[in-house]
């Protein structure tokens, strides 16, 4: 055994003063703060503010072809409520939230690769300028989320120091970097332009989807969502739909300077569905409850929504006496289940406690909700759950519970999902749902007062319809 021996000895290699090797290390911890500080220009132009999960993008792209070939991310572009910095023109110049010289003003553009730090370089700051803005005010870090397009308006006080630094994140919001008067201090603020509220009723008809009918009418694709969810205790957008059916919807609208840039709620909506219309009209009540009721004053809404998932199909209906398609048997089917893409949300259709969130044999991943005493419905195959779902858990109606899977004993993806009264298992096709309250009589006058407006433009509408087919 020997032992290799590591001498001390110099070896003839070059040797520095500590304090040169002390002055190297304070450089390089430098530089690496400064790293820290201003990120590399890749980075910080790629910043967004928008987050989505593993599962809900894989909805969303699997959704582009499930849709009856409707592409929602573009065939929806350019609707009012949809906004990218993107799609702004760079030529147009942003208006001063205030008259300045114009000669002390300069407007950058975002491009490819910009920093917050690379910009203030460009317009003669300093960095040091941009760390004391920062330290003073750790909102301001707000201004290194930039956005390809996005403008930047300088504004400098004569001997070219930062007077203001401004910018529109949304047709509504606007962020700003102040100087305060005669200091060399700097505040962070957020602005909101005032907006005026138009009302705007659109109809259509259904030809092939409900998607593709609101998209040709205008309907904004939020709004579309809120319109299904509205009328989604009667009408099943599953199976139900069918051409010829037809729409009105009277919904706020919010301009700047008659420039639309977003929508607000619907008021007002009636839906024709194989011959029986269906109304409902937005109403708060003296508590600041707001539901939908229809023009007597009793509740649109029911205890449970019809479907878990939106716009999916039918692929197998409750059937006592159905052949199982894994096992090749004859095996009751003793709930419903809607095809849709993996990943697609599935809400709870009613109030209630979760008993179950696991596995369970051929359910696979299996979600279990109590309704009280008398009601229990059933998800099924899931892919997995949403976030804080577990047994014990209190959902909302309409919450997102799960995500579409492929679990246990199924042939493909689809949503099995099953209604039970009293321990007994119906169809949640056609059983009749227990509705919520009507308005109370000491508010129907008032409730009738507020709506007549809204339903004489959704009359309105239907007769220009009903003038325009005889013609």
């Amino acid at each position: 055994m020997t032992t290799e021996h590591i001498s001390t000895e110099p070896t003839g290699e070059l040797s520095y003063p500590k304090n040169r090797l002390l002055a190297a290390s304070g450089i390089t911890a430098l530089l690496c703060f400064t790293l820290m500080v201003y990120p590399s220009r890749q980075v910080e132009a790629k910043k967004t503010f928008l987050d989505v999960s593993s599962e809900e993008v894989s909805y969303i792209d699997q959704q582009t072809e499930f849709f009856d070939g409707i592409d929602t991310d573009t065939e929806f572009a350019g609707i009012e409520d949809t906004y990218s910095l993107e799609d702004e023109p760079t030529d147009e110049p942003l208006t001063p939230t205030a008259e300045v010289d114009q000669d002390t003003q300069q407007i950058v553009v975002v491009k490819s690769g910009d920093t917050l730090s690379s910009i203030f370089s460009n317009v003669g700051l300093s960095n040091a300028v941009l760390m004391g803005i920062l330290e003073q005010d750790p909102k301001a870090k707000r201004f290194t989320n930039l956005k390809i397009n996005q403008k930047l308006v300088f504004t400098f006080n004569p001997d070219r120091t930062l007077k203001e630094l401004a910018s529109d994140i949304s047709p509504l919001k606007s962020i700003h970097i102040t100087q305060a008067a005669a200091s060399d201090t700097y505040s962070f603020s957020e602005q909101v332009k005032q907006t005026s509220t138009e009302h705007k009723v659109v109809s259509g008809t259904i030809s092939q989807t409900l998607l593709g009918a609101t998209k040709e009418a205008g309907l904004p694709y939020k709004l579309t969502l809120d319109l299904a969810n509205i009328f989604g205790y009667d009408i099943d957008f599953a199976q139900d739909l069918r051409k010829g059916d037809n729409f009105s919807v009277v919904y706020e609208q919010k301009k700047i300077d008659d420039k639309v840039v977003s929508s607000g709620n619907i008021l007002a909506a009636q839906f024709t569905n194989r011959g029986k219309t269906y109304t409902a009209v937005r109403y708060t009540n003296k508590q600041g409850y707001t539901s939908y009721y229809d023009d007597k004053g009793s509740s649109t809404q029911k205890a449970f929504i019809r479907t878990p998932v939106d716009f999916s199909r039918i692929s197998s209906r409750f059937n006592l006496g159905r052949k199982h398609p894994v096992l090749n048997t004859i095996r009751a089917h003793k709930g419903v289940d809607y095809a849709a893409p993996i990943g697609t949300p599935v809400k709870a259709t009613g109030d209630g406690k979760i008993i179950v969130a696991g596995r369970r044999g051929g359910y696979g991943n299996t979600v279990i909700i109590q309704h009280g005493n008398k009601y229990r419905t059933v998800y099924a195959h899931l892919r997995g759950f949403a976030k804080g779902i577990r047994s014990g858990s209190q959902v909302k109606q309409g919450q997102v519970i799960a995500y579409v899977g492929t679990t246990g004993l199924s042939t493909g993806p689809h949503l099995h999902y099953e209604f039970q009264v009293n321990g007994a298992h119906v169809d949640p096709l056609s059983h009749t749902l227990p509705a919520a309250d009507p308005i109370p009589k000491n508010e129907l006058a008032r409730f009738k007062q507020q709506a007549a407006p809204h339903l004489a433009m959704l009359e309105q509408s239907n007769a220009q319809i009903a003038m325009a087919d005889k013609e």
